[in-house]
C-alpha cells in the first residue's frame, strides 16, 4: 500500500505554509493572524490573550469568569472523557468543580450533572473494553478446533446467513459500535509519546492507551481472516466459488450502505495469496463485479477512486433525510495513515519558533470530521446469530490458511510442494 504524501500541495518542504508570512504581522501580543484567522504565535502570548485580568477579559461580554470554566470543562469530559480515566486528572476536576460549585446551587447543580454524564460514559467504556476481552479471549484457531472437536464446527458463513445485504448490515453494526468508543484523543496517543512543543518534556497523559483504535485495526484483520477461512475451508471447488461470489456481493452491499472499512477487508481477505492462488475455484467464479469493487479501492493515485466515493458518502449524509443515508464509515487504516503524515509532515513550530496553529487547525478538522461520522446509530435490526459468527468464529492462521489452500488445489511447484510438506509436518503434527 502506498505512503500517503504529506500533503505537499498545502505545505512546502520545510513543512509550514509558505504563505504564512505574507500575513501582516498585527499587534495582537506575539499572535499573529492571516485572513482574521490565528496561524503563528507563542504559547506564552496565547495563554495571555485566553487568561483573563482585572483589566482584561477575552470575551467582552464575560462578566463572569465561573461560567465559562463550567463551559470548558462541561465540553472537556464530553468531547475527551477518556483523559478523565487518569487519576490526576480526575483529583484536579474533582477539586476545580467543588470551587466552583461552593456556595451557589446553580453552579453546584450544573457541576453534579457533568460529573454524572462523565461517570456514565467512563462506565459504559469500562463495560466495553470488558465485552471485548472477553470475545477476544474465546476466539480459538481453528485448526485446532478441527482436530480436537471436528464435529463442532461444521457451520459456514452460507448456513449462519445467506443474504449479502444482512451480512452487510451486521458488519456495519460491528463497525459504529467499534468506531463510537474510539476517543478522538486517541489519535494523539497513537503517535504521540512526548510534548508536542517540547521534546524534553514527558506528556501528562502518556499512560493512556489507545486501546479502542487498536481494537478496531484488529477487526479489520479478523475480517479479513475471516474471509479467507471461509473460502479456503470448503473441500469442493464449487462450494468455494459460491462463498467467493457470496463475500463479493456482501463488499457490494456494503460499498452502497458507505461501510467502506468492510469493504477493503473483504477485499484484503479475497487477494491474501493462499486465496487468490486458487486459480481452479476463481475460474468458476464470475468476477465482473470483483474487479469493479477493486477499481473502486484501487490504491493507485493516493486512493483516488476511494477518496472520491467517500466524499460523496460524505454529501450523502450531510443532506441525509434517512439514518441509513447518513452512514459514513472510513477505511481506517489510511485514515489513520493521513492523520500521521500530516502530524509528521508538518512542523509543530514555523522557523520562527512559533507554533504552527494551522497544522493544529488541519488535524482538528480530520479528526472532527471522524467524530460526526462515529456518533450515527445503525438503522438496522440486530441479529445476534450472525453478529455472534463474526465476532467469535474460529479463523485459521496464516499458515494455516495455506495449508487449507494446497489442500483445496495443489501445490504448482517445488517451492509450493516443500511448504505444503513442511505445513503438514508442522500443523497436522501438532497435539
Amino acid at each position: 500500500m502506498p505512503q500517503t504524501p504529506p500533503f505537499p500541495a498545502m505545505y512546502g518542504s520545510n513543512g509550514y505554509n509558505k504563505n504564512l508570512y505574507k500575513a501582516k504581522e498585527e499587534d495582537y501580543e506575539g499572535l499573529y493572524y492571516h485572513d482574521n484567522n490565528l496561524v503563528s504565535g507563542s504559547l506564552e502570548a496565547l495563554i495571555e490573550h485566553l487568561v483573563p485580568t482585572v483589566a482584561y477579559y477575552p470575551d467582552a461580554r464575560v462578566r463572569k469568569i465561573a461560567p465559562k470554566i463550567l463551559q470548558l470543562l462541561t465540553e472537556w469530559t464530553e468531547t475527551f472523557p477518556y483523559d478523565f480515566r487518569d487519576e490526576r486528572i480526575m483529583k484536579s476536576l474533582k477539586e476545580l468543580t467543588h470551587r466552583l460549585s461552593s456556595g451557589d446551587e446553580l453552579y453546584r447543580k450544573a457541576v453534579q450533572q457533568m460529573t454524572q454524564t462523565l461517570i456514565r460514559k467512563l462506565t459504559t467504556l469500562s463495560q466495553y473494553e470488558e465485552a471485548l476481552a472477553k470475545i477476544n479471549s474465546s476466539v480459538t484457531d481453528r485448526l485446532t478446533v478441527l482436530k480436537t472437536k471436528p464435529q463442532s464446527i461444521q457451520r459456514d458463513i452460507l448456513t449462519i446467513c445467506s443474504d449479502p445485504f444482512i451480512l452487510a448490515q451486521q458488519l456495519t453494526h460491528i463497525e459504529l459500535e467499534r468506531l463510537s468508543y474510539i476517543g478522538p484523543e486517541e489519535f494523539v496517543q497513537a503517535f504521540v509519546q512526548k510534548d508536542l512543543l517540547d521534546n524534553d518534556k514527558r506528556c501528562f497523559g502518556d499512560h493512556k492507551k489507545a486501546s479502542n483504535l487498536e481494537a478496531y485495526v484488529e477487526w479489520f484483520n479478523r475480517l479479513s481472516y475471516l474471509v479467507a477461512t471461509e473460502i479456503c475451508m470448503p473441500v469442493k471447488k464449487k462450494h468455494r466459488a459460491r462463498v467467493i461470489e457470496f463475500f463479493i456481493d456482501v463488499a457490494r452491499e456494503c460499498f452502497n450502505i458507505g461501510n467502506f472499512n468492510s469493504l477493503m477487508a473483504i477485499i484484503t481477505g479475497m487477494n491474501m495469496s493462499p486465496v487468490s492462488r486458487l486459480k481452479k475455484t476463481w475460474g468458476k467464479v464470475k468476477t465482473a463485479k470483483f474487479d469493479i469493487l477493486e477499481h473502486q479501492m484501487d490504491p493507485s493515485s493516493n486512493f483516488y477512486n476511494y477518496r472520491t466515493a467517500l466524499r460523496g458518502a460524505t454529501q450523502r449524509s450531510i443532506t441525509a433525510h434517512s439514518s441509513r443515508e447518513k452512514i459514513v464509515i472510513p477505511f481506517f487504516s489510511l485514515l489513520i495513515k493521513d492523520i500521521y503524515f500530516l502530524n509528521e509532515g508538518c512542523a509543530n513550530r514555523l522557523l520562527n519558533g512559533q507554533v504552527n496553529f494551522e497544522k493544529f487547525w488541519e488535524l482538528a478538522k480530520q479528526v472532527m470530521e471522524f467524530m460526526t461520522w462515529k456518533k450515527v446509530e445503525c438503522p438496522f435490526d440486530r441479529d445476534r446469530k450472525i453478529l455472534q459468527y463474526l465476532l467469535t468464529a474460529p479463523v485459521f492462521s496464516e499458515d494455516a490458511l495455506y495449508l487449507a489452500s494446497y489442500e483445496s488445489e495443489g501445490p504448482e511447484n517445488n517451492m509450493e510442494k516443500d511448504r505444503w510438506k513442511s505445513l503438514r509436518s508442522s500443523l497436522l503434527n501438532r497435539t
